[in-house]
């Protein structure tokens, strides 16, 4: 899952085996080494070793303060793919829990694969504290423990974002706008779909070549945009709308981190934390989806991964609301509507793309 790194992610992992765990980049101790129960949880490499900051250093340190229990984090340098390749191939999935998956994650899981990957969370303390509209898994598996709004961050000293998605056509926009290519981006593939859910599955595509016509530049990841937009290759990129959270927390020009929600929405992408099937420690693993769903912990989430909590009443710094901006309309597709879906439109994006 590709989220706020605000620098580059130091490249922790290496590359994944199917033959056991060598290939993952793994932060704890193991159970032989400390005796005590270990939880094993996969998650992205940012949400542990981000250069500015990230929740994984003091999720370990709290929780195993608290629990009779080590706290391995694997990152695999490919994400959840890695997990879905193993059940795949009928080995080990060698992992207890994963935490930084969504939707469209979860329906590519589930048209994967034949068996299921992740287990029902079952009745989590907290889990009714969950803001209405961020559950995002039908079927239970899955529970948001944070969640970030796709929005367009502007540099205020040199443009004036456009209010509209019809305002980043005009002549005067033309060049201003880099983005993220929705196949290998979550935030591209966030704002991709915010567009289908604009336009339609039958007019997003028109959009987008009208977009590539005034010059809109696609990167490959977040951290490529945003490094591209900081060094001021253009005055747009879609981001967060948690970016002024960042530029405040490091005394930079807010002037230089403006928010605009195009037609006052932003898109939803809560993340989520799922057990795995057949996980070793099952019982332990959802000790910690509670542990997460406490309202201090899931303030210093929010704060740690610059990100909104996935609860009503996270504790949070009194200023955090100051900067931190929520669209007046939030917009998302559900899974069901995902499902048989989103690859087809990643798909035909991507197609276009090429040959445009």
């Amino acid at each position: 899952m590709e989220r706020r790194s605000f620098l580059a992610a130091a490249g922790a992992t290496v590359a994944t085996s199917l033959t056991g765990c060598s290939g993952i980049g793994t932060t704890g101790e193991t159970s032989t080494e400390s005796g005590r129960r270990t939880l094993v949880v996969g998650t992205y490499s940012p949400f542990i070793d981000a250069p500015s900051s990230s929740p994984g250093a003091w999720l370990k340190e709290q929780f195993e303060s608290e629990f009779d229990a080590r706290l391995v984090w694997q990152t695999p340098s490919n994400e959840l793919n890695h997990y879905i390749e193993r059940r795949k191939a009928g080995v080990d999935v060698e992992a207890d829990l994963y935490v930084g998956l969504n939707a469209d994650d979860l329906v590519r899981v589930d048209e994967t694969l034949d068996e299921s990957l992740f287990a029902d969370a079952g009745d989590l303390n907290g889990q009714s504290d969950v803001k209405d509209g961020l559950s995002f898994d039908p079927e239970g598996r899955a529970v948001p423990f944070d969640t970030g709004y796709v929005s367009l961050v502007f540099d205020g000293t040199s443009t004036t974002a456009p209010e509209t998605f019809d305002g980043l056509l005009t002549e005067d926009h033309a060049g201003d706008l880099i983005t993220q290519n929705p196949s290998s981006s979550d935030t591209g593939r966030a704002f991709m779909l915010h567009t289908v859910k604009q336009f339609g599955a039958d007019g997003y595509l028109d959009y987008w070549a009208d977009l590539q016509a005034n010059d809109v530049r696609v990167l490959g990841s977040w951290d490529d945009s945003y490094s591209a937009w900081s060094e001021g290759e253009a005055p747009i990129v879609t981001s967060y709308s948690t970016d002024r959270v960042y530029a405040d927390r490091y005394d930079q020009n807010l002037e230089k981190h403006r928010i605009r929600f195009l037609n006052d929405q932003g898109y939803a992408n809560p993340e989520g934390m799922a057990v795995f099937e057949g996980a070793n420690e099952p019982d332990l693993a959802r000790e910690f989806m509670q542990f997460l769903l406490r309202p201090e912990v899931q303030g210093e989430i929010a704060v740690r991964n610059v990100a909104f909590p996935a609860t009503t009443n996270a504790d949070l710094p009194s200023d955090y609301a100051k900067f931190a901006l929520e669209p007046p309309e939030p917009v998302t597709f559900t899974y069901d509507e995902l499902q048989g879906s989103v690859g087809e439109w990643v798909k035909d994006w991507s197609q276009q793309f090429a040959q445009n």
